[in-house]
C-alpha cells in the first residue's frame, strides 16, 4: 500500500507516532503557578511570573495553554466606580438622552475616570472627550480618583479650547461630578451639565467606547515594567489618537483634522 501511493516507510511511521508537546514543561509550570495562587492569576499575571523564572513566551501563547488546560482567574476584573451614594451630592438630569449627534466642536462633551492595574498599584485616569471630533481634549492621571484630579482635566479643556460657553458636559453619576466645586466651575464657564442615569453607561456609550479602544488597542497588549513606561506610553498613545489614527466614523480623518476643519469653517 506505501509502495502504491507513493510514501515511503520511515515518513509513514513518523506521522503515525504521537507528536511530543513542546510546551509540555510550560504547561506544568502554568498548572503549578496558578494553584500556588489559588487560582487567582490570570494569563497575564502567569505571563510577567514566567518571565521572572527566565522564559521567554508571549501572552498570547500562555493564554492558549491556559484555554487547553481548562483554567482562568476566577477573579473577575472589577470596574472602577465612582458612585457611592446621594450622601456625596446631587445628580442632575439625563440632558441628553443618547443624543450623541452634533454639527460643531464645542457642542457636547464627555468625561469619565477609568481605572488601570499596573506593577501591583490603581492608577486613575480622568479625560474628556469632544463628541464632534472624538478629540481627547484634556486628560489628567493619579494615583487617587479625588476631586484634583477631575478639576485639573476640566480646567485644562477649557484653556485649550478658549473657554466656550454653552457646551453640554455628560458625565455617569460619580461623586466627583456631583461635587460643588465642579459644579460651581460649570456654572462660572456656562456649561450644562448631564448625568447619565444612575447604572446606564450606555448614557455615555461616547468616553465609554474609547476606555474600550484604549484598553483593547494598547493596554491589553502592553507589559510595563514600570509606572514611568505606563505614563510616558499613555501620553503616546492618546497623541496617536488624536493625531494619527483615523476612522470611519470621521470619514477617515483624525480628531484633530475634524477639529482644524472646524475651527477654519
Amino acid at each position: 500500500m506505501l509502495k502504491y501511493f507513493g510514501v515511503k516507510r520511515s515518513t509513514f511511521y513518523e506521522n503515525i507516532k504521537p507528536k511530543k508537546d513542546k510546551y509540555i514543561e510550560i504547561k506544568q509550570i502554568i498548572l503549578e503557578i496558578y494553584n500556588k495562587s489559588n487560582k487567582r492569576k490570570g494569563y497575564r499575571w502567569i505571563t510577567s511570573d514566567l518571565h521572572k523564572l527566565g522564559y521567554n513566551i508571549n501572552h498570547k501563547t500562555v493564554l492558549r495553554l491556559m484555554q487547553q488546560l481548562g483554567i482562568k482567574s476566577i477573579v473577575r476584573p472589577k470596574k472602577y466606580n465612582s458612585y457611592c451614594g446621594v450622601a456625596s451630592g446631587t445628580a442632575v438630569e439625563n440632558i441628553l438622552h443618547r443624543d450623541f449627534s452634533t454639527t460643531s466642536i464645542n457642542q457636547k462633551w464627555t468625561t469619565d475616570v477609568t481605572e488601570f492595574k499596573v506593577c501591583g498599584r490603581k492608577i486613575y485616569l480622568s479625560g474628556i472627550m469632544d463628541m464632534h471630533s472624538k478629540e481627547i481634549i484634556a486628560h489628567t492621571v493619579s494615583f487617587s480618583p479625588n476631586m484634583k484630579l477631575i478639576m485639573k482635566m476640566i480646567k485644562l479643556a477649557y484653556k485649550k479650547t478658549g473657554n466656550p460657553k454653552n457646551v453640554i458636559i455628560q458625565s455617569d453619576q460619580g461623586w466627583q461630578y456631583r461635587h460643588v466645586s465642579y459644579k460651581h466651575f460649570l456654572k462660572k464657564k456656562h456649561a450644562i451639565q448631564s448625568m447619565s442615569r444612575k447604572g446606564n453607561c450606555l448614557d455615555n456609550a461616547v468616553i465609554e467606547n474609547f476606555w474600550g479602544t484604549l484598553k483593547t488597542e494598547w493596554f491589553y497588549l502592553k507589559h510595563f515594567n514600570s509606572i514611568e513606561s505606563f505614563l510616558q506610553q499613555l501620553e503616546s498613545y492618546i497623541h496617536y489618537f488624536n493625531y494619527e489614527r483615523d476612522s470611519s466614523v470621521l470619514k477617515y480623518r483624525t480628531p484633530i483634522e475634524v477639529r482644524l476643519t472646524n475651527m477654519v469653517a
